[in-house]
């Protein structure tokens, strides 16, 4: 299996949709390297960073599917460094 080392920047501005993100991110934790999440109540969004070591399809499958909820923004970046596992 190749992977690749990236990262996932997250803006949430639906707090409704943080239950959600939440289970998606669980749910492929076993790619997670680690994970940092900022409340701006000022603002009143959260910003979320996520380092992740996994398949070019599972991140841009899990990207697709945080774009789709509702209120919330994705951007990954990605090493062009590809390891096999």
């Amino acid at each position: 299996m190749q992977t690749r080392v990236g990262i996932m920047s997250i803006i949430v501005e639906d707090m409704d949709s943080v239950g959600k993100l939440n289970e998606l991110l669980h749910k492929h934790g076993e790619y997670i390297i680690g994970r940092m999440g900022i409340p701006y109540r000022q603002k009143g969004v959260n910003i979320i960073s996520i380092a992740f070591d996994a398949p070019q399809d599972v991140i841009s499958a899990l990207a697709g599917q945080i774009g789709n909820l509702s209120g919330v923004n994705v951007k990954t970046a990605m090493s062009g460094i590809i390891s096999n596992e």
